[in-house]
């Protein structure tokens, strides 16, 4: 790498790490490029990004972000994977490591809460923020519903015994 992809490099991760709600950091054991493809397409089906990156300059790109305290993880040969939703970049990562034996979860962080492999892996059992979203709209909706099934309920019940008259009436 010369002096300007260096530089172009170092951008790009800071502006991962300034955008990411939550960064996991992965150390590949020897991954096959089949493998890596296969995490590459499962983290970019969730919405994430995955960049393996030299130490060196992950080291300058955090510098002035919240996730300074990674600093120390970028050891050996890892991978940076990066999301805005918290949970997306853990749960893909972790799904994937749940298959191979080939990458290791080092740690990663949620804002300045710097996580250990424990935390990332609790961080993937949570749900996503798109299902947050659906939970908490059915609660919304929920209510409305009941309200308009009471409000129609009284009517409805008069509508049938006023045809059950109008039946008996004809018979």
């Amino acid at each position: 790498m010369d002096r300007s992809q260096k530089a172009e490099s170092v951008a790009f991760l800071n502006g991962v790490f300034s955008e990411a709600g939550a960064v996991v950091i992965t150390r590949n054991l020897g991954m096959t490029v089949a493998q890596s493809t296969v995490l590459r397409n499962k983290i970019r089906e969730a919405g994430a990004t995955y960049k393996v990156a030299k130490n060196s300059l992950a080291k300058l790109a955090v510098a002035g972000t919240d996730y300074e305290g990674l600093s120390d993880l970028f050891t050996g040969p890892t991978a940076i994977a990066a999301s805005a939703d918290p949970v997306a970049a853990a749960k893909a990562v972790v799904e994937f490591a749940k298959t191979t034996d080939k990458i290791e979860i080092v740690g990663g962080a949620m804002g300045s809460q710097v996580l250990n492999e424990a935390g990332i892996k609790a961080l993937a059992t949570m749900p996503s923020l798109d299902e947050l979203r659906g939970t908490l709209i059915g609660l919304i909706q929920a209510p409305a519903t009941k309200i308009a099934q009471l409000t129609t309920a009284p009517a409805a019940k008069l509508a049938r015994v006023f045809g059950a008259y109008a039946e008996k009436e004809a018979a």
